[in-house]
């Protein structure tokens, strides 16, 4: 007798290959738990965001914007619904339950479980904020799939081992617009950071000047006359600023830290009242011996605490050097003063300078250990004080100082060997120390004569944002290593709705040539497809035609385009390039593409200046064409991070190594004398037909291409002679030769210094045709 199961599913073979279980996605921070299954959930035109009609309110902000954000990052904007879910759905709620294994406490807080099938997305959690880090999950799936529509099947439970994870922006010292400060609250909660600590007020070093003459800083405007003329008349926030800081805040799951600091770095509140500060004014220290001077910081925490939402308030405390028993009183009056306001007192930890006596301090106080000397963690520990490691040797940037970190955190020692708990010299404490409650970066603008924008300082912050978000949510690397993670990063870039901040890390891939270059279209924001922005889009507008174009700046040799379609994708369409823009020749094409993600064009190498998209058939015609990128490629760079030496170099920071990093910004420079050569590893021997150089001033003017198969025995490939003085790109191209070894051999220089080369490329490829010929 054949039971009814066998007859319903015929039996597997035995040699039959389980089907694997999806791997962990690769979100940032990383998912502490992962149970893969098999299948992905699809994202359709239809797709709703179903919610239970009683978690309406709780979930207002994540109904506001989840639609919207899932429309940027994929092109579909799902529609909201209360109703039972449907195949397709995505479902958030809420419910108070904690899964087993999991750090009860943080979960309650800001856990989530993700829960997917082949029919729903569902995202629960026992709280709002939750809740968002969930679909900051989903967005990261969807933007780094190929389609941006699938979700592998599986179940997350995900939550952080750390209470505080945050960033600290001085804007006493330099302004940031509302703006800015808006973007960056949307950054942080991208990658679930989840406190901005907003410092104020502040002033500049003394220095050999008079302190007249100093910058000081105090970034909040009120109506209040008794305060009239605090603010500072370069920049602050109104009311209703801040009212859009805390707004936004609260969507994206961030809580603001505002900071006033005094009794020191308080040149601000003496040039409003000079009588407050010490030597008659002439201080950045308030004068502690005066009862108003107290008085006065208490008015200024009155005025201003009322608008702040979050549960602490920062009152600094920091680096005061004198009057040290004063300095006690103050700070237990100012902790005490701030309880009274409904809040919870912060302080930076500078108790060991302070006095050698730190008893009688009130205990009540979280503070940031930023300094070992000025009061380490251990110090803290012993004390009975909750703190936050800000430590300055591993977490400050002080914007292109000398001084810590001024050109940006190091990224490759906090990802392998830095967690929040660590602290150098020997004051480290336990992982998840329960008087430890987290980690906080720092911007500290130290250098108020400088000239520098805050997108500069976006820069040097943003390279390590993903990897202190990583470390501060599990203590851990995410298991890849760091050049995975940071490829993960970029894609990632600085998520949805940011209005003035872009990444900086959609760095050009290999032989990218369009990159950031000019473009223009038949019709919508041409710029779009070359920002290197993942949730930019080119869009055409109805119709069956339309046209995208890029201008390379120069002429090029090109050999593959690649397409990331959005669901407005095309059916037909060819790429075409142009040495002067006006006559075209086809060079690829492709017919009845069937759905979105990415295609890639290779053709035979061309010389050409300028490319273009020419789409013929959509696959929609009321939507027409729509494009995440367009990327423009010559033939692959062998010589890139490949093994680079050279006869000498002027200096250890202008080593051989900058000519094949990639970056046009490093540079090769030489001993100062003829005959020099630099030479790259190719790893293999391979055939070549082109080697680029790419002179600095310092150029050559009779040099030598040389192959080796050995490093030892070369032979000439090109003989490059007579050529002129100042920077150039020499791209030459030569009868096919085989070799390992690529050198660029010295004869004689254009100038009195040695040879310098921005990049030396080595490639295969050669064109097959010049349009400029034409």
């Amino acid at each position: 007798m054949v039971s009814l199961l066998a007859l319903a599913a015929p039996a597997t073979p035995a040699s039959a290959d389980p089907v694997p279980v999806n791997a962990k996605p690769a979100v940032v921070p990383a998912l502490q738990k992962w149970q893969g299954r098999t299948g992905s959930f699809e994202l359709r035109r239809h797709s709703r965001i179903v919610f239970a009609g009683a978690h309406r309110d709780r979930l207002r902000d994540q109904l506001a914007t989840l639609p919207v954000e899932i429309e940027q990052v994929t092109g579909r904007k799902p529609t909201l619904s209360p109703r039972h879910p449907q195949s397709g759905d995505i479902v958030l709620s809420i419910d108070p339950t904690v899964p087993e294994g999991v750090d009860s406490a943080r979960f309650k807080e800001e856990g989530y479980t993700f829960t997917v099938s082949g029919e729903n997305v569902r995202i629960t959690a026992p709280t709002t904020k939750g809740v968002y880090y969930g679909t900051r999950t989903l967005l990261q799936i969807l933007l780094l799939d190929d389609g941006r529509d699938s979700v592998p099947v599986g179940t997350a439970v995900d939550w952080p081992n750390y209470k505080v994870r945050g960033f600290t922006l001085d804007v006493g010292r330099r302004f940031f617009t509302a703006d800015f400060i808006r973007d960056y609250i949307r950054l942080m909660g991208w990658f679930k950071l989840n406190e901005f600590q907003i410092h104020l007020n502040d002033n500049g070093f003394k220095g050999d000047r008079p302190w007249s003459e100093a910058q000081a800083g105090f970034r909040l405007k009120t109506d209040n006359p008794a305060l009239s003329g605090l603010a500072s008349k370069d920049g602050a926030y109104d009311r209703h600023d801040w009212d859009s800081f805390e707004d936004t805040a609260a969507a994206n799951g961030v809580t603001l830290v505002p900071e006033f600091d005094a009794p020191a770095h308080s040149l601000a509140f003496i040039r409003f009242k000079p009588s407050l500060g010490l030597n008659n004014g002439d201080s950045d220290h308030l004068d502690l011996s005066k009862p108003e001077t107290t008085a006065f910081m208490k008015s200024v925490f009155d005025e201003f605490t009322p608008w702040f939402r979050g549960p602490d308030v920062h009152f600094g405390a920091d680096e005061y050097r004198s009057d040290k028993p004063r300095y006690k009183t103050y700070f237990n009056d100012i902790a005490a003063h701030i309880r009274t306001l409904g809040k919870h007192p912060r302080a930076w930890g500078s108790l060991s300078l302070m006095t050698s006596d730190t008893e009688g301090f009130d205990r009540d106080v979280t503070l940031n250990s930023w300094n070992n000397s000025w009061y380490g963690p251990q110090a803290a520990k012993k004390d009975g004080y909750s703190f936050i490691n800000t430590n300055d040797a591993l977490l400050y940037i002080v914007p292109f100082a000398s001084y810590y970190h001024g050109h940006g955190l190091d990224g490759t020692y906090l990802y392998d060997n830095w967690e929040p708990n660590v602290f150098p010299d020997g004051q480290s404490v336990a992982p998840k120390d329960p008087k430890l409650l987290g980690a906080m970066s720092s911007v500290w603008n130290d250098l108020t004569n400088s000239s520098y924008t805050e997108l500069d300082v976006h820069k040097l912050v943003e390279p390590t944002f993903g990897v202190l978000a990583q470390k501060m949510w599990s203590g851990a690397n995410s298991g890849v290593p760091y050049s995975d993670f940071m490829s993960t990063v970029r894609k990632l870039g600085v998520g949805t709705g940011l209005t003035e901040v872009a990444t900086t890390l959609a760095t050009p891939a290999n032989s990218e040539l369009s990159a950031g270059q000019p473009a223009s279209a038949s019709a919508g924001t041409a710029d779009a497809a070359f920002d290197g922005v993942s949730t930019t889009k080119w869009q055409s507008g109805p119709g069956d035609h339309a046209w995208l174009r890029v201008d390379l700046g120069r002429p090029r040799i090109v050999t593959k385009a690649d397409l990331d379609w959005a669901p407005a994708h095309g059916r037909d369409y060819a790429i075409q390039v142009s040495g002067d823009g006006t006559t075209w020749t086809t060079v690829a094409r492709r017919t009845d593409r069937a759905s979105a993600g990415s295609d890639t064009l290779t053709f035979e190498p061309v010389t050409a200046r300028y490319v273009r998209l020419v789409g013929t058939e959509a696959a929609r015609k009321q939507d027409g064409f729509a494009l995440w990128s367009m990327r423009v490629f010559d033939a692959a760079d062998l010589a890139l991070h490949r093994p680079t030496t050279a006869s000498s170099s002027e200096v250890p920071s202008l080593g051989p190594e900058n000519a094949t990093d990639g970056d046009p910004a490093s540079r090769w420079a030489s001993a100062y004398r003829d005959g020099e050569w630099i030479q790259v590893d190719l790893g293999q021997v391979q055939p070549v037909r082109r080697v680029l150089l790419d002179w600095e001033t310092a150029s050559g003017k009779d040099y030598d291409i040389q192959v080796s198969d050995d490093g030892t025995n070369w032979k000439t490939a090109a003989a490059v002679r007579d050529k002129p003085a100042g920077a150039r790109v020499d791209d030459l191209t030569f009868a096919p030769v085989s070799g390992r070894y690529i050198r660029m051999q010295g004869i004689k220089r254009t100038s009195s210094f040695g040879y310098s080369l921005r990049r030396l490329e080595v490639r295969a490829a050669s064109p097959a045709t010049n349009l400029l010929r034409r």
